[in-house]
């Protein structure tokens, strides 16, 4: 094996490599990167047996075909230090051996070989759609900060996504909930697809957005019993399901938040960010104090003291009610328009917020109690 490839193209692929790769895998294979020349393409492949990641660059100057696969972690951090842009000659100088030369440095990494390294090939192909990579993206982003951290419920530890009905529309649904917070968002299909629900895992979600980051098309998706596949232009991700099934999260959206709070967007952002600064504990709560038209913030920490900020709002109602600063700042960060709404009943109720620009959007954030 002996190709060229420049610095820029090759480090990207191997940063993608890094959201995939286990750290502490016990199996070395695991740690290593297959590295693949062929129809003067070069195709890299990282997974963690649950994820799977296939990188494609056509750019590349291949001068003898082969395989191997080396320390993803190591090579990455080499050709990132290279100068940027430059090219880098690699060659495989014996079975265990991968030489990388750019400029006046010169690298071997050892290498294990390619036999061992676990690729399935798994025929997808039944169902396929296709969605706009940034449509997709805003999905991800509007429910990714809800998914629960909880290991004991492992349901709830991904994204569900679904298709949904509203009388002849059809719309991709996800949601995400952590059972304090939960998160909504949709975006219509211009027809109903083959696709079951699925439950999205953390890691491939955060996998997948980085790509899409970076993406302007569209994705291909196929899903089979336990796995998806997501296909980019030069990029595959294939990955498990979470096995379990999501609770009815229809049912927790509150139907009589009747009392409306309108504030601009950024000043309640940054209000909130500043109260909550008092606080290293985030379950001090931000208590509001609500009375015609003002929202009155402040927190109270027993160790560090308190803080206070007052906002003018349309509002007519009274109300006292506290909520996990980080939840609010979460939802707030995500929302697209000049304001944030948000929907009360009493103290103890779970609170709706709404984006007036983004109708396809909604958050339920549960108050603190006291």
């Amino acid at each position: 094996m002996k190709f060229n490839v420049n610095q820029q193209d090759l480090q990207k692929s191997l940063n993608y490599c890094q959201g995939v790769i286990e750290k502490r895998s016990t199996l070395p294979i695991l740690s290593n990167i297959l590295i693949e020349t062929g129809d003067s393409k070069l195709k890299i492949t990282a997974t963690d047996l649950d994820l799977i990641f296939i990188h494609q660059i056509d750019n590349v100057e291949i001068i003898e075909d082969g395989k191997t696969t080396t320390t993803a972690s190591i090579m990455y951090d080499i050709v990132r230090k290279f100068s940027s842009g430059k090219k880098i000659n690699l060659s495989l100088s014996n079975e265990n051996r991968l030489h990388l030369e750019s400029e006046k440095s010169i690298f071997n990494l050892n290498c294990i070989g390619p036999s061992e390294f676990p690729v399935t090939d798994e025929n997808f192909n039944q169902n396929e759609f296709s969605i706009k990579s940034k449509q997709l993206l805003k999905l991800l982003n509007k429910c990714k900060f809800s998914v629960s951290n909880d290991e004991t419920r492992h349901y709830l530890s991904g994204i569900f996504i679904h298709q949904t009905q509203i009388e002849d529309k059809v719309f991709l649904t996800a949601a995400a909930t952590d059972s304090h917070r939960m998160s909504i968002s949709k975006f219509r299909l211009p027809e109903k697809v083959n696709f079951e629900p699925i439950i999205l895992p953390k890691k491939t979600i955060f996998q997948l957005c980085s790509l899409l980051e970076d993406y302007e098309g569209e994705v291909k998706i196929s899903n089979i019993k336990s796995k998806i596949k997501f296909e980019l232009n030069n990029s595959i991700l294939i990955s498990k399901l979470i096995d379990g099934k999501f609770p009815n999260y229809v049912q927790v959206i509150p139907k009589n938040n009747q009392k409306k709070l309108e504030v601009d967007l950024k000043i309640f952002l940054d209000s909130v960010d500043r109260v909550a600064s008092v606080s290293l504990d985030k379950k001090d709560g931000v208590k509001f104090n609500l009375v015609k038209d003002t929202l009155n913030l402040s927190v109270n920490n027993t160790t560090s003291g308190d803080g206070k900020e007052s906002l003018n709002v349309k509002f007519d109602h009274d109300l006292d009610i506290s909520f996990n600063s980080r939840y609010l700042i979460d939802v707030a960060s995500q929302l697209d328009g000049e304001k944030i709404e948000i929907f009360f009943n009493d103290t103890g109720s779970p609170a709706l917020i709404k984006d007036p620009s983004d109708f396809d959007s909604i958050y339920v954030v549960m108050p603190m109690k006291g």
